[in-house]
């Protein structure tokens, strides 16, 4: 059985699923090394233009597997500190790299998403719940912290300090609706229509320039980065000028839009 499917529903278009619901999709392991080299394969898939991720059955992601975390040779000799350390790299990593991705990556949340899976869904560039779905930041529970796998940085910048404090430090559950309300998703729609909803905003992003895309994702991620208006803003005029400067979908553009039709960018 594979515990991640990838697979072309629709072209240019990439669903990657966590396939281990009975498990609700939990980050063992042996989910989320090849959920990650997915990620880096998709990445440098020219045909891919738009990702989108979900969870197989009821659940998004429920976060570490407690049940069985599993064992990988990079494990081998040493002791639980050092054991620690590698397992907080491996899951590290795959939030990084669903922000390295060339393409958009869409956060079809299908259900709950508690603890690592809360941290996944944010680091999703777009996220669109089923409205059976909530949030949980499970650590503060578990007499750890709610600080982990990048959220302590995501989500201040995705709904505001306060609210982001409130839900970390009390570890409430956050359903569908409320997520929607503060910002942390886009839309709301029924389960059955989850995946429609994220097929219909790839195919709007798929009409525009791969190139400008790929450039306005990166740009988006510096911004929440950058240092001062002033460095950004001369950040985001270089990447500009090299898609109109190199390119010709500027004219392109203007040529459609005078002959009444849909642009078709060549980059």
């Amino acid at each position: 059985m594979s515990f991640v499917i990838v697979e072309k529903p629709r072209p240019y278009i990439t669903l990657i699923t966590l396939n281990r619901p009975e498990r609700m999709n939990a980050m063992a392991f042996d989910v989320m090394v090849p959920f990650k080299e997915a990620l880096e394969e998709v990445s440098f898939d020219n045909d891919t233009r738009v990702v989108i991720v979900t969870g197989a059955g009821a659940s998004f992601c429920a976060g570490a597997d407690l049940q069985d975390p599993g064992w990988l040779a990079i494990f081998d000799g040493l002791t639980i500190p050092g054991i620690a350390r590698r397992a907080m790299r491996i899951l590290d990593d795959v939030v990084k790299a669903i922000q390295n991705m060339h393409q958009p990556v869409i956060g079809a949340i299908n259900g709950p998403a508690i603890g690592g899976g809360f941290c996944l869904a944010m680091a999703t560039d777009i996220r669109v719940a089923a409205d059976s779905a909530y949030f949980r930041p499970a650590g503060i529970n578990n007499g750890l912290t709610s600080a982990e796998l990048g959220l302590s940085y995501l989500l201040p910048r995705a709904i505001g300090t306060s609210r982001a404090f409130d839900i970390m430090l009390t570890g409430r559950d956050v359903d569908a609706e409320e997520a929607q309300r503060i910002g942390m998703v886009s839309k709301v729609v029924s389960q059955e229509k989850l995946l429609d909803e994220c097929y219909a905003i790839a195919e709007r992003i798929n009409g525009f320039s791969q190139l400008g895309v790929e450039l306005s994702k990166q740009m988006l991620w510096a911004g929440m980065d950058a240092g001062s208006l002033h460095s950004h803003m001369n950040h985001e005029g270089h990447a500009q000028l090299f898609v109109r400067m190199t390119t010709k979908n500027f004219e392109e553009a203007i040529k459609a839009r005078k002959e009444g039709r849909a642009p078709d960018f060549k980059d």
